[in-house]
């Protein structure tokens, strides 16, 4: 998992209560997640938010598939009462 993108990434617990931001911002990896998520173009988010770059982006995406890639999940069935 080690690769430049993820260079772009970093999370301190003095900022934004250490949640994964971009490097040298205050931007959350999560807020990017979103707002790809729910349609806004690359080149609005870039507009919104001018210190970010493209490469910004891809990273937040990247970083968000790596955890969800590590993530483990133990289904639980329920029985009917």
């Amino acid at each position: 998992m080690n690769t430049p993108l993820l260079m772009r990434i970093t999370h301190n617990p003095d900022i934004m209560t250490g949640k994964p931001v971009i490097r040298g911002t205050r931007i959350p990896v999560d807020l990017i997640v979103r707002m790809v998520a729910q349609g806004i173009e690359q080149s609005e988010i870039l507009a919104e938010y001018p210190r970010l770059q493209a490469e910004d982006i891809q990273a937040a995406l990247f970083y968000a598939a790596a955890v969800v890639a590590n993530e483990t999940v133990f289904p639980i069935t329920l029985k009917a009462a």
